[in-house]
């Protein structure tokens, strides 16, 4: 392969590596706790025989990690919303039985009364899956201690019943995987949160910036076009150099 051509083809492969991180940033702008992924292209030399290219320099993407900046705090006033405090993570089981963590804080009841997150993952509780028994209202402090008023019960009655399992990460211990949970990275522990860490009735709004995204997807979208441009004058003028050594 001509060495221009992929030189330029590397350009184009991580302008659509590029595009997909932003288009997932740009797709949870709405996604409670959303953190935006960090990723940008890092030039590395076209290695020849003798490094006969020392002009070649291709691209390639790299995965910087996540903005761990704090989104801002949206009031809903549903009891089971939580936004977390910086660097406290909210625990639960993902779909293969694993711990994982979120700060995706919009939860809910299902039919069997366990607290879980949007998606299905269950909520940890400090001894197992959070299982909520019929109530009148459900309280959630800003430890994570959950308390509820059984049903047909005065406010007297307030009892509680667990705390969710709150920890803490720094943001480049963990790695976001396919199901938008994190995992720890490498040997990295969960330090259990302690004293105030969320707020009740109310979400973390996700720090992904719309405008920078679309602005980002724009420029994107022409360094692709230019590098395909570059790629088809590359083949041109190596069809034009074939045909001038037949004619020799």
């Amino acid at each position: 392969m001509d060495k221009a051509i992929y030189t330029a083809m590397t350009g184009a492969s991580a302008a659509m590596r590029l595009s997909t991180a932003v288009y997932h940033n740009l797709a949870n702008v709405n996604t409670p706790g959303y953190k935006a992924d960090l990723v940008g292209t890092e030039a590395f030399k076209v290695e020849g025989q003798g490094n006969a290219l020392p002009t070649r320099v291709a691209a390639t993407t790299k995965h910087h990690g996540y903005d761990g900046r704090q989104g801002g705090l949206q009031v809903t006033g549903n009891a089971l919303d939580i936004a977390l405090d910086e660097g406290v993570w909210l625990a639960v089981t993902d779909a293969n039985g694993q711990e994982a963590y979120t700060r995706n804080g919009e939860l809910k009841l299902n039919s069997n009364g366990l607290l879980e997150t949007q998606d299905g993952a269950l909520v940890q509780g400090s001894t197992g899956p959070v299982a909520i028994p019929p109530e009148q209202t459900i309280t959630i402090g800003a430890d994570g201690s959950l308390s509820v008023v059984p049903q047909g019960q005065g406010p007297e009655t307030l009892a509680q019943i667990g705390r969710l399992k709150l920890v803490q990460f720094d943001m480049d211990q963990l790695s976001r995987g396919a199901d938008g949970l994190f995992r720890p990275s490498g040997d990295a522990a969960a330090v259990p949160a302690t004293g105030k860490s969320v707020t009740a009735g109310a979400l973390e709004t996700s720090n992904a910036d719309p405008v920078t995204s679309l602005v980002q997807m724009i420029e994107l979208q022409r360094k692709y076009e230019t590098q395909v441009q570059l790629i088809k004058k590359a083949d041109e003028n190596a069809r034009a150099s074939s045909g001038l050594m037949r004619l020799s």
